[in-house]
């Protein structure tokens, strides 16, 4: 009696396995990434989701979703995709954020200067005035007031 689908079959080569087990020794990569390849050495060694999933202490959902995905990449080169990249999460979706990291380092830099030396006469920021400043120096054309306040929350 089956419980569930038959996962899918993972066959690494020897090239595929040493990138993997690489991949999750390498000490300067994500957990993230470090687990997609254990999970992925796991099946190949014929171990089910549910064992992985147990081991990992995750999902079987997540276990299925990146066997699933490794099948579906395998076809591509390794020149073309490397294996690291083929265990990164897909693009989301939704429009790209609006202000760049530049752009939002100089409005923390902003707010941490002394208001007084750009000519306000207080002594601690307000978003507001943050925002009139950045939009005054040309590091943004426009940025609101709550939106400085959830960058220096």
């Amino acid at each position: 009696m089956s419980r569930g689908p038959k996962p899918v079959m993972i066959r690494l080569s020897m090239e595929e396995k040493a990138a993997l087990e690489a991949i999750a020794r390498r000490p300067s990569m994500t957990q993230q990434i470090a687990q997609r390849a254990r999970i992925l050495l796991a099946a190949n060694q014929g171990q089910n989701n549910a064992q992985i999933a147990r081991v990992e202490s995750i999902s079987v959902n997540q276990v299925r979703k990146w066997r699933r995905r490794w099948a579906e990449r395998k076809a591509i080169p390794e020149e073309e995709m490397s294996y690291e990249k083929r265990l990164q999460d897909l693009p989301r979706s939704g429009a790209p954020g609006k202000f760049s990291a530049e752009q939002l380092a100089q409005i923390i830099a902003l707010a941490c200067e002394d208001p007084q030396a750009s000519g306000y006469p207080v002594s601690h920021w307000t978003p507001k005035e943050v925002a009139a400043e950045a939009i005054k120096r040309g590091i943004v054309e426009s940025i609101s007031e709550r939106q400085v306040g959830r960058f220096l929350k």
